[in-house]
């Protein structure tokens, strides 16, 4: 399709991990157009940090970037795919809708996440934080890759079966404006069949070498099908707020859940934030003497980027502006797109461009049924009708996640990295997404 659309690329097959992120540091900026992955989200992610880890990167971050979607979450696809207008699809539909897209042409601006991990180091997401339940299925599942996409399902069936709770404090800066919910428009076919690509010679350009090009790659084709058509978009209440639900949500007839130890907190720890009424008890901030070693060898973080004007140092008392919230979590996730997954709407009001994070949390008492009805409805992204006393939700400009358990998993864009306090700020429109034209709407 790419070649058929008349347009000049070269193909190059990573080798290693950090593999992409090196190719681009070293890229002549002025001699392509864009730059687009055959990958999952982790690859993308690479690219992502490697463009902001150059001295020029004010002008390397806005190189057009892109996603052919052959991983196992594939979640950037996903919400690309629902800005094109297409029904949710996975595997090759999915694959083909977003070629096309491509080879439309066009580009939205992409916010950015940049998080400042235990250490101090920072690295850039355009995609997730997670910790708690779905951190713990996204890298537990990591030895079922051969399955793909089938893995989470895996992983979350495990998951579900030994369910943790974690203690954790959650801090974050409100965001002043609400964001706009999307007017849901028609959901189109499939792309394969929407445009007549009008068969063009490429032109001739010279490039700088590159290692390891290739023109015939073959791209892996699972045999699946698209899910059935969404449903309507739900209204949110800000801020955590929401309706009451009149049914049980707790965790009556199932197994406790298991609670980890918690980390204790050093005496005459300072109190970082105004506490929000749902704050129960005075929190204590562990000082990085508290704070266990990380579990897991922190990937390549970029030293170059924008200041995060709205984040303190890490340790040092919270304007009191910010909302803290304390206790016992099964999961929390910040996100910046609408989809979690390909077949996953975590945020469905999200825009490339809304220039907040989509902060979601649960709080410990579900049912393990009740979460599993919340994980179900994701796939059409009315999780938030359900009404789920647990279930909070909050728009931010900033927030700062202390976990107050010595072990856990945090991941960022899904990549593992050290455990320990971590806070992120939004970079609103920092970098460029190839999205392909918007969807029709009503």
């Amino acid at each position: 399709m790419i070649s058929e659309a008349g347009l000049s690329f070269n193909l190059i097959q990573t080798e290693r991990q950090n593999h992409a992120r090196e190719l681009v540091q070293g890229l002549s900026l002025s001699e392509w157009e864009g730059i687009v992955t055959v990958s999952g989200d982790g690859l993308l992610y690479e690219v992502l940090n490697g463009l902001l880890d150059r001295p020029d990167w004010e002008d390397a971050v806005r190189m057009p970037i892109g996603v052919l979607p052959c991983g196992s979450g594939n979640a950037l696809a996903g919400a690309v795919n629902h800005y094109g207008g297409f029904e949710p699809a996975v595997g090759v539909d999915l694959l083909l809708n977003c070629s096309l897209l491509l080879c439309r042409g066009g580009s939205q601006p992409l916010d950015l996440l940049s998080v400042t991990l235990a250490s101090g180091s920072r690295c850039f997401s355009f995609l997730s934080v997670a910790w708690g339940f779905l951190s713990d299925v996204d890298i537990h599942s990591e030895r079922f890759r051969a399955l793909g996409s089938a893995r989470f399902t895996l992983g979350a069936a495990l998951g579900l079966a030994t369910l943790h709770t974690y203690r954790g404090r959650l801090s974050y800066l409100p965001a002043t404006t609400e964001p706009v919910l999307p007017i849901p428009g028609p959901s189109l076919p499939r792309a394969k069949s929407e445009l007549a690509l009008a068969p063009a010679p490429a032109p001739t350009v010279t490039h700088s070498p590159l290692h390891r090009s290739v023109s015939d790659l073959p791209l892996p084709q699972p045999a699946l099908a698209s899910p059935g058509s969404p449903e309507p978009l739900p209204g949110l209440s800000l801020n955590g707020g929401g309706p009451e639900l009149t049914g049980d949500w707790g965790g009556a007839g199932d197994a406790p859940l298991s609670p980890d130890p918690l980390l204790p907190a050093p005496p005459n720890s300072p109190i970082t934030a105004q506490l929000s009424p749902i704050t129960e008890g005075p929190p204590e901030m562990p000082t990085s003497s508290g704070i266990l070693p990380p579990t897991s060898s922190t990937p390549k973080v970029s030293t170059w980027g924008p200041v995060d004007h709205l984040l303190p140092p890490l340790g040092s008392p919270l304007p009191p502006d910010w909302v803290t919230i304390e206790g016992e979590f099964v999961l929390m996730l910040a996100i910046l797109p609408s989809h979690l997954c390909a077949d996953l709407v975590a945020a469905p009001h999200a825009r490339f461009d809304d220039g907040v994070v989509h902060l979601c949390w649960v709080r410990s008492g579900i049912s393990r049924a009740a979460l599993l009805r919340i994980l179900l409805a994701m796939e059409h992204g009315n999780h938030f009708s359900l009404g789920c006393p647990h279930l909070g939700y909050a728009a931010a400009l900033a927030f700062l996640l202390e976990p107050l358990t010595p072990r856990g998993v945090l991941t960022v864009d899904g990549e593992l990295v050290e455990y320990g306090p971590m806070q992120a700020q939004v970079h609103p429109s920092l970098a460029k997404l190839l999205t392909g034209p918007a969807g029709q709407k009503q």
